[in-house]
């Protein structure tokens, strides 16, 4: 079998689905690796459970330049040797060549990671730390996670909606308010304390190994766990931890909380997982508590640890409720969390700012771009959540124009009257409150 000489496919059952189904199916995986033939062992299965001689599909050109290309979509900034995407695509076909014989002959080694500090979303305050490879270690990492995924893909569970393909947080959002309203009110609000910075190297890996025996592609896996970090002049190695930022992370990250998932279907909790952020819908009190407990075995043994102060058990249907992916929940309602409206206001500040010299449609416009994104993720929330947004904007682009006219401070009293909501809406201001009733007209149509 292609990809797997050592290990054959157990026998296609009886009724096996015609050619090409497979692929559809599979639509998503790197049609540069993944052949009909190897899907169709996918599927069914191979002996023993272990892929074996995967490396050659790694260093694979086909699959070296789909990861370029999907690196470059990607975009992002340059690494540690300051080269941009653009450096490295102007001799594309020489360094990806290069590379492959480095994968091949087994010379290659990953650079440093670049850290940055970025904002945390709505806290100016605050940073979380970024690992930024170099692009032509983010080329490896996406041909060795196109050889990966799929591997992993087919029996993660169903409770995980983070990183997955065909999968994303709408989804799990559905999931969330389809078991509240089924009367799974109590609620396991659960955080893991700096998750990708604890994930232990050595049972990740053995996890790894459950189902690729391929000992390079190990390595190789091995050798971006450990890559060094580099933070202005001081440099470490890590012992632990799978840095934000990195191609490969999202699905290792997935990888080592799967049996967590499992475990928690297998007794019969309701767990909806993106990456590290996750609840547990119950019944009862008495049955979140069971939850956690069982949560918090599971993590001891794990080498993780729960937040103290961030996990909790709550009462959807009482007062304070709970907040999960951006949303917050409570009394049989859902709005955008505080944390998202501050994140909302955060960018809208910076395209607003009173200084601002561009013309008030250029603001605009670029405005409109982050409410559209905006509403197309929160448009099922409170009705009154939209005026309140649409308010705070047109006050935002009242102080420039107040500015503009020798005042101070922000829009207000006779502004109204000088650059009414009509002046706004006749200038193109994308409206939050027409786009949710547009929406809900359709709905009910």
């Amino acid at each position: 079998m292609e990809g797997t000489p050592e290990a054959e496919p157990m026998q296609v059952p009886a009724g096996a689905k015609q050619v090409g189904e497979v692929r559809v199916r599979w639509a998503w995986a790197e049609a540069a690796v993944w052949t009909e033939r190897m899907l169709t062992a996918l599927e069914t299965g191979v002996k023993g459970g272990v892929w074996f001689s995967l490396i050659d599909k790694v260093y694979a050109m086909r699959n070296l330049l789909a990861a370029f290309a999907e690196v470059k979509a990607n975009r992002g900034a340059a690494g540690v040797d300051h080269q941009t995407i653009d450096m490295y695509e102007a001799t594309l076909v020489r360094n990806l060549e290069r590379l492959s014989s480095m994968l091949e002959d087994g010379s290659y080694r990953p650079q440093a990671i670049r850290r940055a500090w970025i904002p945390k979303p709505g806290k100016r305050s605050e940073k979380r730390p970024l690992g930024i490879p170099t692009v032509r270690d983010r080329v490896v990492q996406a041909a060795l996670r196109h050889v990966l995924e799929p591997i992993f893909e087919r029996d993660f569970a169903d409770g995980s909606y983070g990183f997955r393909p065909g999968r994303g947080a709408k989804d799990a959002l559905r999931r969330v308010d389809q078991m509240l309203k089924s009367g799974r009110t109590w609620v396991v609000d659960a955080d893991i304390r700096s998750y990708f910075d604890t994930i232990p190297h050595g049972p990740l890996m053995g996890l790894v190994g459950g189902k690729v025996a391929d000992g390079r592609v190990l390595s190789l896996t091995e050798l971006f766990l450990k890559q060094q970090v580099m933070e202005t002049a001081a440099s470490w190695t890590p012992d632990a931890g799978s840095p934000q930022g990195a191609v490969l992370s999202p699905l290792l990250s997935n990888i080592y909380l799967d049996p967590l998932d499992h475990a928690m279907a297998k007794a019969g909790y309701e767990m909806v997982r993106y990456a590290d952020d996750f609840v547990v819908l119950c019944d009862s009190r008495s049955e979140a508590e069971q939850a956690l407990e069982s949560i918090q075995r599971w993590m001891t043994g794990a080498g993780l640890t729960l937040h103290p102060d961030k996990t909790r058990i709550v009462d959807a249907t009482e007062r304070g409720g709970f907040d999960f992916l951006g949303y917050h929940f409570e009394c049989g309602k859902r709005w955008p969390s505080r944390k998202s409206m501050g994140k909302l206001h955060a960018v809208l500040r910076a395209k607003t700012r009173r200084t601002n010299g561009e013309s008030l449609d250029a603001v605009i416009h670029n405005v409109n771009r982050t409410l559209r994104g905006w509403f197309a993720y929160f448009q099922h929330s409170l009705a009154n959540t939209f005026p309140t947004a649409d308010g705070w904007v047109r006050m935002r682009l009242r102080s420039i124009l107040r500015k503009r006219r020798g005042g101070r401070g922000c829009g207000r009293g006779s502004d109204h009257q000088r650059w009414p909501n009509a002046y706004f809406a006749e200038h193109g201001l994308y409206s939050l409150v027409a786009a949710y009733a547009a929406a809900r007209q359709s709905v009910r149509r």
